[in-house]
């Protein structure tokens, strides 16, 4: 599969630190992936130092092909297999677009606390940090909520859905 839009080939600016929600892939991320991993006895080999990495330095969820278009280093026949064992190992999350692809971004604990806004059209998923007075709106709603229904919430997930740039300017 061709990646998708919006997919940036890597450079070698790219080769440095990474970072996702202003929280880089510096050693203790890699640390914490590697023990996460060893507690299901599970080697955190140089494929999935680098899947990590690109996630980290992606800066918004990204699909099998996208990653595979940033990560040269990592062959196709075992892009599945690493992101399912890091799911397993709760390092990787995988995000639900609006489009038929699945897309992966490092776990919240990891990453830090985040939503997300996608487009309708393309598919694109893009990483939103939330200021403290929207967090604090969406406590009260999700209050509210739970309330009503007789839940407990215990956390949240936002997703916006509307067209990015490069799609509201294809259609002016």
């Amino acid at each position: 599969m061709p990646p998708e839009h919006g997919a940036a080939p890597r450079t070698d600016r790219d080769a440095g630190r990474r970072s996702v929600s202003g929280v880089s892939a510096a050693p203790s991320v890699h640390e914490q992936v590697a023990l996460r991993l060893a507690g299901l006895e599970q080697r955190y080999t140089p494929m999935r130092q680098a899947l990590v990495a690109t996630l980290a330095g992606a800066g918004r969820p990204l699909s099998i092909p996208e990653i595979l278009a940033s990560t040269i280093e990592l062959p196709q026949s075992s892009a599945y297999r690493n992101v399912t064992a890091l799911i397993d190992a709760g390092v990787v999350r995988r995000v639900s677009g609006v489009d038929d692809y699945g897309r992966y971004e490092l776990a919240e604990e990891l990453a830090g606390h985040h939503h997300h806004l996608a487009c309708g059209r393309c598919g694109k998923v893009e990483d939103v940090v939330p200021s403290p007075r929207l967090e604090r709106a969406m406590a009260e709603a999700a209050r509210a909520v739970a309330e009503e229904q007789g839940y407990q919430v215990t956390g949240h997930q936002f997703d916006l859905v509307g067209f990015c740039p490069d799609c509201r300017h294809a259609t002016d």
